[in-house]
């Protein structure tokens, strides 16, 4: 099977066509691999340094705040120097700096190690969006778009139980040597890959840079981009909150708690094959709205019953991650359909928005020292009531250009 409407100069030699789409999905998977590998030793990490959860904490909030940087930085260098060679520096910057987080004496020398981490594996992360764009014309994208997500999804499910594996045979440093692993896979898969990009940006260094002020002036596209990066708030304040929740809050063990955590994983999993089979039913714009009406009553229901149980908690937060997971799809092919050009600089901008997003989301749950379920439950009622409201809002704007509701079928082989 082909990829039918793939750009044909763009076929890889030594990948393949799954191939490409593996390496896509690796590395779009950096931010929960890197993140939820080592979330059920987080407690323990705390412990071992001596130091506060906030602080331990703070191993993810610098890390998403650099992380969300450094797309900046790779994005619209992407657009003048090629993918590949950014690639390869980016992916050995994140496999030495995992390491380094292995290795450190203190929390603080860890945090520090976490921020090159960040930087380095930020690369692939805005550059597999962009590779997307680069490959991939309008009709075919959304499909690609759903299946690169549900292969990255699979990562939330599986790097928790993973992680709380290989805690019963090592310590908290031998994950994130299972990290550093990981991205000279990745970077061997880049080196494998062939350009995708045909016309890069040839002007000056600072010009490329300065075309993130471009992009961003596009009233269609920055609208958009802070509408689909809100649900990230909601999403990564339960990613830093669970273990705290799970483990010390109902008294769960470290691979009990990964259960739980990929039982609500598994719904964002489905979410983008949700998407495409109810797409053919329902226009984009209702369906859109349905997932930030599921986002409220399930924040509702979180306030309500979450604290009953660990698994009436899991119960009632499933339909949120299943919204959350579902508009991804629909958002990021409406928000590069915005831009012609200059597609590495708007990968960046949505990764950083997103990665911020999820920053403040962290930093908002790590305030609370009681009981962190009504407060998770408030914040996705009220992002879910915020998002609505501009999606009805904007999606009615003349100056968006406007997407098939019906994607084209497409194949992967």
């Amino acid at each position: 099977m082909n990829i039918t409407s793939a750009r044909r100069q763009n076929r890889q030699r030594y990948l393949g066509d799954k191939g490409l789409i593996a390496l896509i999905s690796l590395l779009s998977a950096f931010v929960p691999l890197s993140t939820d590998l080592y979330l059920p030793a987080l407690p323990g990490m705390a412990d071992y340094f001596g130091v506060s959860s906030d602080l331990a904490n703070l191993t993810l909030v610098m890390f998403f705040l650099s992380f969300g940087a450094g797309t900046l930085l790779w994005g619209p260098l992407s657009d003048r120097y090629g993918r590949r060679p950014m690639l390869l520096i980016g992916l050995s910057l994140y496999s030495a700096a995992s390491l380094g987080c292995a290795f450190s004496e203190d929390i603080y020398q860890l945090i520090a190690f976490r921020i090159l981490e960040a930087i380095g594996g930020s690369c692939g992360f805005a550059v597999a969006t962009a590779m997307i764009k680069d490959v991939y014309d309008v009709r075919s994208r959304e499909p690609i778009l759903a299946v690169v997500q549900t292969m990255v999804l699979i990562s939330p499910v599986s790097a928790p139980v993973i992680g709380a594996i290989l805690l019963r045979f090592t310590s908290w440093r031998g994950l994130f040597v299972a990290l550093a692993l990981i991205g000279l896979v990745a970077l061997a898969g880049s080196i494998a890959l062939q350009e995708t990009l045909e016309r890069r940006y040839s002007g000056p260094l600072s010009h490329a840079l300065g075309r993130l002020y471009v992009v961003a002036r596009n009233p269609a596209f920055s609208s958009l981009l802070l509408l689909f990066s809100l649900p990230g708030i909601s999403a990564m304040a339960f990613i830093a909150s669970s273990s705290y929740i799970y483990i010390r809050g109902f008294g769960l063990s470290e691979l009990a708690y990964s259960y739980f955590f990929a039982f609500n994983a598994i719904g964002m999993i489905f979410s983008p094959s949700i998407y495409l089979k109810l797409s053919r039913r329902m226009s984009r714009r209702s369906f859109v709205t349905m997932c930030f009406g599921m986002m409220i009553l399930s924040g509702m229901l979180i306030v309500i019953l979450g604290s009953q149980s660990p698994w009436m908690f899991a119960a009632v937060l499933l339909p949120a991650t299943i919204a959350a997971g579902a508009v991804r799809t629909p958002g990021t092919n409406l928000m590069l359909e915005q831009q012609r050009e200059d597609t590495g600089s708007a990968a960046a901008l949505m990764s950083c928005f997103g990665i911020i997003a999820g920053s403040i989301g962290m930093s908002l749950i790590s305030l609370n020292r009681g009981n962190m379920i009504p407060v998770l439950g408030m914040m996705y009622v009220l992002i879910g009531i915020v998002c609505a409201t501009l999606w009805l809002y904007i999606s009615q704007k003349p100056y968006v250009t406007r997407v098939p509701d019906r994607c084209a079928a497409v194949t992967v082989g």
